[in-house]
C-alpha cells in the first residue's frame, strides 16, 4: 500500500533555482556580494500586515492547506449557499438616501431596472421619512429585491412601517422576502453615532423572528472598526465579539440559540488590497461558525455577509482614482463570498455635486462596477474561486487566528461592552491607524493621486469638504497640506513654489527631480524647473524664479563636487530654504551644508507642512 506524501515537506525541485535567482537581483540591488545575504534570500521580500501576518513572495505546495468542505457546510469557509444562483452571483446592492419619498423612489426603480439586485435604504434623518417609507417602496417586489434599512435610531418605526408595507404584499413564498432591519446599537456606540439600545434591538429580533418572511434584524457592522483605522484581524475580531455580545443578550431575553443566530448579519468593509478581502470575507465565515459551533448550533452558523466598498480609502483629490480602488474592492469581496455587495459611488468621500457631477452619474458608475465583474467577467458563475490558492487559503487561516485571538482579548476584557468602556477597542484600533498614517506619511502606503501622482491643476474644494469627517481616510493628511495650498492659491494667485536646481547631466538628476517634484505636489507646492543648470547659472535662475525654498537634484558623485557652491549661490540669489534631494551621507565634509534632505524614507507630511509654513501657507 503506497504511503501518501506530506505536500509540507516534500521537495520543490525549482524552488532552489528560484531562490538563487532572487538572491541574484537582490545582490545586484544593495550592491552586496549575494554570500552576504540571508541563506533564504527571499525573507528579505516578505511583507507584514499590520496584523503582523507574514506575507511571503512565493507560495508553493509547501504552504498547501487541507481542502475545506464544500460551500454551505460547516464551517462555511467556502460561502454559506452551496445553491446560489451563479447566473446572479452576489446581489449588487445600492445606497438610496433620498429625502423626498417621490425622488426616492424612482430612484429605487430606475435601480431595479437597471442592474441593481437589492437595495440599502437610508430612513428618517438618512433618507426617506419613516412616515413615507411605503411611498418609497412602492411597486417594490420584495421578494426579488432584498432590502436593508439603515434608519439609526429610528429603527423601531422604521421597521414598524416597513413590516406594514410587507403586511400588504402578496407573495407565494414569503420567506423568499428578504429583509435586514439593521439595528446595530453597539457598533454604532463605537462609532460615536446616535443609534437604538441593545433592549430595542433584542425586543426587535424577538419580532423579526416571529415574521413569516426571513427577516434578520441585527447587523453587526465591522466598517465602524475599519472605518476607524481597524486591521483586517481587529475588524473582525472587534465584530465577532459584538455578535457575541448580541447572542448574549439575545439568549438572556428567552430566544433560541439557533434563532439568535439566525438574526444576525455581518457587515465588512472590502478595500483595494484584494487578496486581503478575499481572506477577510472566508475568514469571517469561519470565525462565526465556531461560534454557532461552540454554542451548540453548528447548522446555524452561516450567517449573510454584507460588503461595502472602503469608506476609508476613498481620496478626496483625484477622486476618478477611486473607480479603480472599487473595483478592485468588489472583485475581493465577489471572490471573497460577500453574499450582498455596495459600491460607494466615486465621489462619496465629497459633498454632494462638488466635481460637478450627477448624482445618477455617480450611482450609474458605482452599480456598473459590479455589472461588468459578473456579466462580462462572470465572476459569479463559480462559488469560492480562490479556493486552492495556496496564497488564498494560508492568508484566510492567519487572519482566522488573528482576529479570534483579538476577540479573546477583548473577551479577557469582560466582553464587548466591558473593553468599549474601558476603552481597549479604541486604543488597539487606534494604534493600528495610527501606524497606518505614519506609512502614508513616510509614502511606505501609496495613496494614488493623494502621496503619489497627484494632480496639481486640480479645481480647489469647498469649505465643506475641507471639514473633518468620522471616516479616518487614508490620504486625509496629504489632502489638508493640498487645501492649505488651495488657500494660498485663492489668496496670492500663484501656488507655493519650490525651484529645483538639476545639477549635471540628465541622467545623473532626472530621477531625482522626478521624485521630488512628486513629493512637493502631494503637498501643493509647485515645482520650477529651469532645466541642468551650471554652478554659475543658478544664482540667476534663482532670482528670475523669485522662490524662497530651492532644492538641489542629482548625483552623490556630483554633489561632492558642486554642492557646497550651489548652495552659497543660492543664499546669495535670497533664498531662505536650501534643501537636497538625498541623504546627508552625500555632503559630508561639503563646508556649505544645506538646511535639510528630501529622501525617499523622511515624514513627507511633517516636512512639507513645514515647508508651506516657510512660504507663509
Amino acid at each position: 500500500m503506497p504511503i501518501a506524501s506530506d505536500p509540507a515537506t516534500e521537495p520543490v525541485p525549482e524552488y532552489a533555482a528560484w531562490r538563487k535567482g532572487v538572491a541574484g537581483v537582490l545582490a545586484k540591488a544593495r550592491k552586496v556580494d549575494a554570500a552576504e545575504l540571508p541563506d533564504e534570500p527571499e525573507t528579505l521580500l516578505t511583507e507584514t500586515t499590520y496584523d503582523g501576518l507574514a506575507v511571503a513572495p512565493l507560495y508553493t505546495r509547501r504552504d498547501e492547506r487541507p481542502e475545506p468542505p464544500l460551500p454551505g457546510t460547516f464551517p462555511f469557509v467556502r460561502g454559506v449557499d452551496a445553491h446560489r444562483d451563479v447566473h446572479r452571483g452576489w446581489f449588487v446592492s445600492g445606497r438610496v438616501t433620498d429625502a423626498d419619498p417621490a425622488a426616492a423612489n424612482r430612484r429605487i426603480l430606475a435601480g431595479l431596472e437597471n442592474g441593481l439586485s437589492a437595495l440599502w435604504l437610508g430612513v428618517g434623518e438618512r433618507g426617506v421619512p419613516v412616515a413615507e417609507l411605503g411611498t418609497a417602496l412602492n411597486g417594490l417586489l420584495f421578494d426579488l429585491a432584498p432590502i436593508t434599512l439603515d434608519a439609526g435610531a429610528e429603527v423601531g418605526a422604521a421597521s414598524e412601517a416597513l413590516f406594514a408595507a410587507l403586511d400588504g404584499y402578496r407573495a407565494a413564498d414569503r420567506t423568499a422576502i428578504r429583509v435586514a432591519l439593521a439595528a446595530s446599537p453597539l457598533t454604532d456606540e463605537f462609532a460615536g453615532i446616535a443609534g437604538g439600545t441593545l433592549d430595542e434591538a433584542v425586543a426587535l429580533a424577538r419580532t423579526a423572528a416571529a415574521r413569516t418572511e426571513t427577516v434578520r434584524a441585527i447587523t453587526v457592522d465591522g466598517t465602524a472598526f475599519h472605518d476607524a483605522g481597524a486591521s483586517e484581524a481587529q475588524e473582525l475580531g472587534a465584530a465577532v465579539a459584538a455578535g457575541l455580545e448580541y447572542l448574549r443578550a439575545l439568549t438572556a431575553a428567552g430566544t433560541d440559540i439557533a434563532d439568535a443566530l439566525g438574526q444576525l448579519e455581518f457587515r465588512l468593509a472590502a478595500t483595494d488590497d484584494q487578496f486581503a478581502t478575499i481572506a477577510k470575507f472566508r475568514a469571517g465565515r469561519t470565525l462565526w461558525a465556531r461560534v454557532a459551533h461552540v454554542s451548540g448550533a453548528p447548522d446555524f452558523g452561516g450567517a449573510p455577509q454584507h460588503a461595502v466598498t472602503s469608506a476609508a480609502m476613498m481620496a478626496q483629490r483625484d477622486p476618478w482614482v477611486n473607480l479603480l480602488r472599487t473595483t478592485l474592492a468588489a472583485f475581493g469581496a465577489g471572490v471573497g463570498g460577500a453574499d450582498t455587495v455596495t459600491v460607494l459611488p466615486f465621489d462619496s468621500a465629497l459633498p454632494a455635486g462638488e466635481l460637478g457631477v450627477s448624482q445618477n452619474f455617480a450611482d450609474r458608475m458605482a452599480r456598473n462596477t459590479q455589472l461588468l465583474l459578473l456579466e462580462e467577467s462572470h465572476l459569479g458563475h463559480v462559488h469560492d474561486p480562490g479556493a486552492g490558492s495556496w496564497y488564498i487559503e494560508d492568508h484566510t487561516a492567519k487572519l482566522a487566528e488573528a482576529a479570534w485571538a483579538f476577540m479573546r482579548e477583548i473577551e479577557a476584557a469582560g466582553g464587548y461592552r466591558a473593553a468599549l468602556a474601558a476603552g481597549l477597542l479604541a486604543e488597539r484600533i487606534g494604534a493600528t491607524g495610527a501606524a497606518r498614517e505614519a506609512d502614508v506619511a513616510h509614502r511606505r502606503f501609496a495613496v494614488t493621486g493623494v502621496n503619489e501622482f497627484p494632480n496639481l491643476a486640480e479645481a480647489a474644494l469647498s469649505e465643506q469638504a475641507r471639514e473633518p469627517g468620522r471616516v479616518a481616510r487614508y490620504g486625509a493628511a496629504f489632502e489638508a497640506l493640498r487645501d492649505r495650498s488651495d488657500v494660498y492659491l485663492a489668496a496670492n494667485g500663484a501656488r507655493p513654489q519650490a525651484l529645483l536646481v538639476p545639477l549635471g547631466r540628465v541622467a545623473e538628476h532626472n530621477v531625482r527631480v522626478t521624485f521630488i517634484a512628486n513629493l512637493l505636489a502631494s503637498g501643493g507646492i509647485e515645482s520650477v524647473n529651469p532645466g541642468p543648470l551650471e554652478v554659475d547659472g543658478i544664482a540667476a535662475a534663482a532670482t528670475e524664479s523669485g522662490a524662497r525654498i530651492a532644492v538641489l537634484c542629482g548625483s552623490d558623485a556630483r554633489y561632492a563636487e558642486q554642492a557646497g557652491d550651489a548652495v552659497r549661490a543660492l543664499r546669495s540669489a535670497g533664498v531662505q530654504t536650501v534643501l537636497l534631494a538625498g541623504a546627508a551621507k552625500a555632503v559630508a565634509g561639503v563646508a556649505d551644508q544645506p538646511d535639510g534632505y528630501l529622501a525617499a524614507k523622511i515624514d513627507a507630511v511633517a516636512a512639507l507642512s513645514g515647508l508651506l509654513e516657510k512660504v507663509g501657507a
